[in-house]
């Protein structure tokens, strides 16, 4: 029997890849990290102006701005009207909303506050942002202690909620970057988290924050190895080793020149965690074809097994939900598939639009 395997919640790795790609290319300076891009000077505003507008750090600076100068809404209206007019501005989006989100958290008096003013444009970026600037306000000192007691108040709310995923997730990431991405040592704070769900949830934002650690040009992990694509994946413990395989193949057709099959391959030498992995393709399979039904279906097609076509179809349908916040296009993307798979295709499109 093929394996199949559920998540409540399944982020997509690749457009974030895509992003940090294209601006290394873009990128006319280097800048700084990416908290310190919200409080750049007026001098580097200007400069940015002059030299690289487009460029993600300066995008980063400009929307940081206008929701300081204006607000949250506005910062949203804007990226939302640019979306479609600007390629830079699809491809960092994401990146931008992170921006977004930490400008937001400046002005808030705490979580709660932050997230009644957010969106969930372009993958929920704006939520991870203010977790980013929320871990750094209790700092690298006392994030072991208080990390179980930061998102509480979410989750007593309504618990595993998407509001709740995206505070203990965006804790992964948070704790990453005040810890110089050390991953073991963000893991074992995750670890804190007596709730599976929650710890879980927190280290698929470690393993996010490795991935794009070893591609933004402003930041480094010693967690990836160019001869081993599915490194750290394949040293962790098991308890670690889904949320792992879940971000993972972003990072293995990086290395591997986007050959799909081969990633296929290698996702068939991981056991009991080939399932994950698959999906993770079909995540990467829709995000680096904006959720193009053809080109997803002709990549997932190269699967040589039902079981990794399915999952692959599986990840694929998961991120259309996420890209376009409908099932529609969801929907045309099973039809396209035949009996069998377009089956799979449908009960992954049912169950993950309800809990979306």
């Amino acid at each position: 029997m093929q394996q199949i395997v559920r998540h409540t919640w399944f982020l997509p790795v690749t457009i974030l890849v895509v992003a940090v790609i294209a601006s290394s290319v873009i990128l006319a300076t280097r800048l700084t990290g990416p908290d310190k891009q919200t409080a750049h000077s007026q001098h580097f505003t200007y400069e940015c102006e002059l030299t690289n507008p487009k460029s993600m750090g300066c995008e980063q600076q400009h929307y940081a701005r206008v929701t300081k100068t204006k607000n949250t809404a506005a910062a949203f209206a804007e990226l939302k009207q640019s979306y479609n007019a600007d390629p830079n501005t699809k491809a960092y989006c994401h990146q931008l909303t992170h921006a977004i989100g930490r400008a937001a958290a400046e002005q808030s008096k705490d979580i709660e506050d932050a997230y009644a003013k957010g969106d969930n444009f372009c993958w929920s970026g704006y939520y991870h942002g203010v977790m980013e600037l929320m871990v750094k306000k209790v700092g690298a000192k006392n994030i072991e202690a208080k990390i179980t007691t930061i998102c509480i108040k979410l989750a007593e709310k309504r618990s595993y909620s998407f509001d709740h995923y995206n505070c203990v997730h965006g804790l992964g990431h948070g704790v990453m970057a005040i810890n110089a991405n050390e991953l073991f040592d963000a893991l074992k704070k995750c670890d804190r988290f007596q709730d599976q769900w929650e710890a879980s949830s927190c280290h698929s934002g470690v393993f996010m924050e490795n991935v794009m650690a070893g591609l933004n040009p402003d930041t480094s992990t010693n967690y990836l190895k160019n001869d081993q694509p599915l490194y750290p994946c394949t040293a962790v413990g098991d308890r670690y080793k889904e949320q792992c395989y879940l971000m993972q193949t972003s990072q293995a057709l990086k290395v591997v020149d986007y050959d799909y099959a081969e990633v296929f391959g290698l996702c068939a030498t991981v056991g009991s965690y080939s399932a994950t992995c698959y999906q993770s393709l079909g995540r990467d399979a829709s995000g680096n074809s904006n959720s193009d039904v053809a080109q997803t279906k002709a990549t997932c097609s190269l699967g040589k097994t039902a079981e990794a076509r399915s999952n692959c179809v599986e990840g694929a349908v998961k991120d259309f939900i996420s890209y376009y916040h409908s099932d529609k296009q969801a929907a045309e993307l099973c039809q396209a598939f035949e009996p069998g798979l377009r089956d799979s295709c449908n009960a992954a499109k049912i169950e993950y639009y309800k809990s979306f």
